[in-house]
């Protein structure tokens, strides 16, 4: 039986990657006027560029587009729900990324952006209890991810899981040597979702092949 039966559940993000790994999972549906669960999968990346490798426009116009999309959605995504999920009592499932805990896996703003979204799980989770949980989901590097560049540094057409020999990168550089998919990641969004972590609320699962213990 699935986890999430019975629940109504909004996913962002839900188009490809893990947010559509996490609709399949339980074939959730979304529709305001009753919700339940909130999950947010949005995301961009910068393609490790550091902050010597960005002049002063690419760093404002890059900043502006990374936050926007990796902070300011979550955010607006939870506050835009707020209303429904404090009536249903509800839950929600932010994106952080391994990034947001270990340099070397995204470049000065990408890991700048997924530290500000662990704490805004922090905050959230603090703010809206009693009535709504919130907690985050870390994944590692992703196959067949459809992560893409911020336009401001012109890599809105690069896609971070086309590059070449991702499997075998991914493989090498966790203890469990696996190369996780979306699917994999998707059971860590249920599991906080569902009543089964109803008491746990501002904890972050790290689906990342073990990339702490390295």
């Amino acid at each position: 039986m699935a986890w999430l039966d019975g629940k109504r559940a909004l996913v962002v993000g839900a188009g490809s990657g893990i947010g559509r790994a996490v609709v399949t999972a339980n074939a959730v549906t979304g529709a305001f006027g009753g919700l339940d669960v909130l999950v947010n999968c949005v995301g961009i990346f910068d393609f490790y560029r550091g902050i010597a490798d960005i002049d002063d426009d690419q760093l404002d116009g890059a900043f502006d587009e990374i936050f926007a999309v990796n902070v300011k959605s979550q955010l607006a995504c939870v506050r835009a729900a707020l209303p429904e999920l404090r009536r249903s009592g509800g839950s929600v499932v932010l994106t952080v990324s391994t990034s947001g805990f270990y340099p070397g896996r995204g470049g000065i703003l990408y890991v700048a952006s997924k530290f500000a979204v662990r704490g805004c799980v922090i905050a959230l989770a603090h703010e809206l209890a009693p009535r709504v949980r919130v907690n985050g989901v870390a994944p590692g590097g992703t196959l067949g991810t459809e992560l893409t560049g911020p336009a401001s540094l012109g890599l809105a057409d690069r896609v971070l899981g086309s590059a070449p020999g991702r499997e075998q990168d991914l493989r090498d550089r966790t203890p469990l040597r696996v190369a996780l998919t979306g699917e994999d990641h998707s059971g860590s969004y249920v599991f906080l979702a569902s009543d089964r972590a109803r008491g746990i609320t501002g904890t972050i699962v790290h689906s990342d092949g073990g990339t702490g213990i390295r």
